[in-house]
């Protein structure tokens, strides 16, 4: 087998070719409006990204149903979106050669409770998470949902869509019997489990078509006590192989309430190197490893020991956007910030507002400290919790 090299075009199943290795991995970037529309500060920071040099970008946590939002800064996909502000995003993010990819999703049991009426696979009862059960209509209408939202983001412009079901979002609550405690098809084994993603999968692709790229993200493990293990991430990859994905992101963790985000982590290297090493005696199915990368020699590495195809970056891409550029060149590594103290929700709020000023050209004066970076993005989450309310409650 030839050595891999960061620079290698690849071919998806689909027939569609990325130039590079590099993906700009999905992200809550907070940039919406607040109604659900896409914003100038947006579009030009995933022009920045494609001017960088990256294959493809996806945009994080795009909502098909407005009801389960998991942020107030969101883009909507449905009937009533704007699609002239989507169109200016999609079409500045496919400068370079660049495909945008959106995340469809479903926030679930961790829809934003102030601007929504949270909804699992289960009836859940935590001192800082509650939601209520999906009926089984609920659950088998999810399918045709997702495939909506997938058509809405073609006619839109985005080249492909990525389907989340990681990070605690309502598929991966499908896939964890933490969230899980169904006794219908739709709970029990991790088959059963796997049922509706498999099924939006099928749905997704009637509705695109074979040639339109369909990814999907998923954790090898919840990192949870009573959460998905990675035995049965393994089994569900296994199951993945029969379908029609074309790419399957690896990532790990949960967004429940007081767990440990695994981007918190000081590991050195990527996260889930050993579970992709293992994923890819499952599957042929192109794999992406996202988390932990923080050196060129980490992803030339990544590629070989894992035999990965693409190297998801998030945070880095918003240290240095032209990263994949600067790699290709063999240049330096981003130096990432470190921080004496953090509060929860801290890192998070830091990069988010570090992605608005790169959105607005202001990255080489942001200096903002960790408290007042969770001051503002909590305030301006504020702001948008009133819009969202305005445009969305019926």
């Amino acid at each position: 087998m030839n050595k891999k090299s960061l620079g290698d075009a690849v071919r998806l199943p689909c027939g569609v070719l990325l130039k590079n290795r590099f993906v700009k991995a999905a992200m809550s970037d907070s940039l919406g409006n607040g109604a659900g529309d896409a914003t100038r500060d947006q579009a030009r920071l995933y022009e920045k990204w494609a001017e960088g040099g990256v294959a493809l970008s996806i945009i994080g946590e795009v909502q098909g149903d407005f009801r389960y939002p998991e942020k107030p800064g969101n883009l909507v996909l449905n009937e009533d979106s704007d699609l002239g502000t989507l169109r200016d995003l999609t079409s500045r993010a496919s400068i370079n050669d660049t495909h945008v990819w959106a995340q469809i999703g479903h926030a679930g049991a961790l829809s934003d409770p102030l601007i929504s009426n949270p909804a699992g696979p289960s009836e859940l009862s935590f001192d800082e998470l509650k939601c209520r059960a999906l009926s089984l209509e609920e659950v088998r209408a999810l399918p045709e949902q997702f495939a909506k939202t997938a058509l809405i983001a073609k006619s839109a412009g985005f080249t492909g869509v990525q389907i989340h079901a990681a990070h605690g979002f309502l598929l991966s609550q499908f896939l964890s019997p933490l969230f899980n405690h169904r006794e219908d098809e739709y709970g029990g084994s991790i088959t059963c489990r796997s049922r509706i993603v498999l099924e939006v999968i099928k749905a997704v692709r009637a509705a695109v078509g074979s040639e339109y790229p369909i990814g999907i993200k998923i954790n090898s493990s919840d990192l949870l006590e009573g959460g998905l293990v990675e035995d049965e991430a393994l089994e569900l990859v296994a199951l993945l192989n029969a379908s029609s994905i074309d790419l399957i992101d690896i990532s790990g963790g949960t967004y429940f309430p007081g767990a440990k985000a695994s981007s918190d982590a000081s590991a050195n290297g990527p996260y889930f190197l050993k579970f992709a090493q293992q994923a890819r005696k499952q599957t042929r199915i192109p794999l992406m490893l996202t988390g932990g990368f923080k050196t060129r020699d980490q992803a030339l590495s990544a590629l070989e020991e894992a035999d990965i195809d693409f190297v998801g970056l998030a945070r880095a891409m918003i240290i240095s956007p032209s990263l994949p550029n600067t790699w290709l060149e063999q240049g330096e590594d981003p130096v990432f910030p470190r921080f004496t103290s953090t509060q929860p929700g801290g890192v998070t709020a830091w990069y988010t507002m570090a992605m608005t000023a790169l959105a607005k050209d202001d990255s080489q004066t942001f200096d903002t400290q960790l408290q007042a970076a969770l001051q503002t993005y909590e305030k301006r989450d504020a702001l948008r919790r009133d819009t969202w309310r305005k445009k969305f409650t019926r």
